[in-house]
């Protein structure tokens, strides 16, 4: 599907209103509605039509028109109008598999579960009720796609939302997987139905749209975005749906960026202004917070999208336009550095397997996004189709899918010079056996113990403590083959912790001496771990477990694109534009209270120390937007600085 040109500053404005609310729109006045946009700097939102309810917000002769709706009132209509008279654009909200309207007048179409229950809230429950799109409720949805777009022609775009691919045994799905040649007994036939299913309505809806408005943007949300060299056609760009505190957390976003941007199309970020998730009415989040979410979207890349939910009345609340103005007058001034700036980066990670819309926190993805940030990494996110020629270097973390077809990629990758750092299980087969000659070792499967320890050797000990480091995840027994370089050891301890025996509160105190088998061990341009440090570094939050991968990069990866002195809190990415290189540094930090991690302070940072390579002398180095100059040295490709101050966010300019 052709891409589209996003706007930088956008709104993304939820209506679900339940049938009981009286009043909808009386208080809607289009001149105010759109002032309160302008005032606070945003050039797009999306509106609604359509919501979770199943109501429509517009004057037409349907049922699902909302009944508490203003009489003859086209809430949708004036907003697009209002909006267009102030030059922002409006593409236009439908929900999909959500629809209260259409669940209460057919239950006959909703989801069924191989038990026979319904899929989504249960009876006395307040809840979504899930539709399923092999039945007659496809239908339905086109004919009300087709009232939006023939009212409203031509149209900016179309938001549609709750788009996964929902199993389902209703007598329609049962009918189209046996005409597919599927079994609906098998769980993996009920998946790949629910998989076909949705690229299937996809494919109807986008072109129904393309056909009445070729220009329109197009996006189906709610999908793993792990699903999207399949879902792309469909697509005219790529919305990344990550409230932090709304179940997201602060590294789903950042893991899904990465991967997102190496596919070419545009691509924003979208946070809220809620303190929690969706529809948290009076619920407003620290300044802080917006500044920094908004922050690392523009320091990505991305277009900026923030959340929000109409007052059933129609009126804005002014405090939220207050605190989303205050960030956005901050993006409006980054623009010029942000239009059209692409990644720099030198590092592949691969993407453990994931078919979920929200991250596991403490899963291998996002220990390997945290930890690398952390190191001041300029990496992507990877997968078995993604174009690896670039990188320098290619992380596959424990648990990785590697397949022969991958194998033999990441062969050439080491044939034309790349190097390799392999974590754990990545390595090996199912029976132990090396995948790759290449890694100058082999495993004796797992290790009998659930914790051991790692005694780091002589060439990646700088600035570790010199102690034996427990690791509390269980690894792997390896054995280095002749010729290969040990750079840490596996300690083991007296005895496996059980009833039987113990000793004190916790692990088992290590022996003595080394055990013969190895924790990390390089042979040539590959470096082998025998740990899955990813996902315990999710989990623990070990220090060791940075200072072992950093340690292992440095080697890897001695000349790296950015340094910078500054603490493990502080976030860089390196964008380039033509002849400009930028250089992001975020300094927020995220706090644990209650059960959300909060920012809401910024401590700025003073004379930060920053040297990148570039492939050329810059002519001038300065602060953005500020315009700012700063001294800088050039010596052996390299540029450095000193940042004055990093308050917040801070751009460098490499011109």
């Amino acid at each position: 599907m052709p891409p589209v040109q996003l706007a930088q500053r956008q709104i993304h404005l939820d209506f679900h209103t339940g049938p009981d609310i009286p009043d909808v729109g009386a208080d809607f006045e289009p001149a105010e509605f759109a002032a309160a946009f302008q005032a606070a700097h945003v050039n797009s939102v999306t509106v609604f039509a359509k919501c979770h309810h199943g109501h429509l917000y517009f004057p037409v002769a349907h049922p699902a028109v909302h009944p508490g709706l203003v009489p003859g009132l086209d809430l949708t209509g004036r907003q697009v109008e209002a909006l267009h008279r102030v030059g922002i654009r409006a593409p236009i909200y439908i929900s999909v598999q959500c629809d209260e309207f259409a669940a209460n007048t057919h239950p006959e179409w909703l989801a069924r579960q191989v038990d026979g229950a319904t899929v989504g809230a249960k009876p006395l429950e307040p809840g979504w009720q899930i539709l399923d799109m092999s039945s007659p409720y496809q239908d339905y949805l086109a004919d009300q796609i087709a009232l939006v777009l023939a009212r409203y022609r031509p149209v900016d775009g179309i938001f549609f939302d709750m788009c996964w691919d929902q199993p389902s045994v209703s007598p329609w799905a049962i009918a189209a997987m046996a005409a597919a040649g599927l079994d609906p007994q098998s769980e993996a036939d009920r998946l790949a139905h629910a998989s076909n299913l949705a690229l299937q309505y996809m494919r109807r809806y986008s072109q129904q749209v393309r056909d009445a408005c070729p220009e329109a943007s197009v996006y189906f949300n709610s999908r793993p975005l792990s699903l999207l060299s399949r879902d792309l056609e469909c697509l005219s760009h790529v919305e990344i749906e990550a409230l932090p505190t709304g179940g997201w957390g602060y590294m789903y976003f950042p893991q899904q960026v990465r991967y997102v941007r190496t596919f070419g199309r545009p691509y924003m970020g979208m946070t809220a202004r809620f303190h929690k998730s969706w529809a948290d009415f009076g619920g407003l989040k620290p300044q802080a917070a917006l500044w920094y979410e908004v922050s690392q979207m523009l320091a990505h890349g991305a277009a900026c999208s923030v959340g929000d939910q109409l007052h059933p009345r129609g009126r804005l609340d002014a405090a939220a336009y207050e605190l989303i103005g205050s960030v956005y007058r901050h993006a409006e001034a980054c623009e010029p550095w942000w239009q059209g700036a692409v990644p720099v980066t030198e590092v592949g990670l691969f993407q453990v397997n994931s078919s979920g819309y929200h991250t596991d926190m403490r899963g291998s993805n996002a220990g390997a996004v945290r930890l690398l940030t952390q190191l001041k990494v300029q990496f992507d996110v990877v997968d078995g189709g993604s174009p690896l020629e670039s990188y320098r270097v290619l992380i596959v973390p424990e648990g990785t899918s590697v397949d022969d077809a991958l194998r033999l990629r990441l062969q050439g990758f080491l044939a034309q010079g790349g190097r390799l750092l392999l974590c754990g299980d990545s390595a090996f087969d199912a029976a132990g056996t090396s995948r790759w000659a290449e890694t100058g070792v082999e495993s004796d499967g797992p290790s009998p113990y659930t914790t051991t320890y790692i005694r780091f050797g002589a060439a990646i000990a700088a600035g570790v403590p010199a102690t034996d480091h427990v690791f509390y995840e269980r690894g792997l027994r390896l054995r280095p083959r002749p010729g290969t370089e040990v750079l840490a050891e596996v300690i083991e301890p007296y005895f496996e912790r059980d009833y039987r025996h113990f000793s004190s509160h916790f692990q088992t105190p290590p022996r003595p001496d080394a055990s013969g088998f190895a924790a990390a061990v390089r042979s040539g341009g590959v470096i082998t771990l025998a740990y899955p440090v990813f996902r315990a570094y999710a989990r623990h939050a070990n220090l060791p477990c940075r200072q072992l991968v950093g340690q292992c990069l440095g080697l890897l990866l001695p000349d790296p694109l950015v340094r910078l002195s500054a603490p493990s809190t502080t976030e860089v990415t390196v964008m380039r534009q033509a002849e400009r290189t930028i250089v992001h540094l975020l300094q927020f930090v995220a706090e644990r209270r209650g059960d959300l991690d909060i920012v809401e302070d910024v401590v700025p940072l003073r004379d930060v120390p920053v040297s990148i390579s570039l492939p050329g002398a810059p002519q001038q180095v300065y602060l953005a937007p500020s315009r700012q100059s700063i001294a800088f040295t050039w010596a052996n490709g390299r540029a450095e600085v000193s940042v004055p101050v990093v308050d917040g966010h801070q751009m460098v300019v490499f011109e």
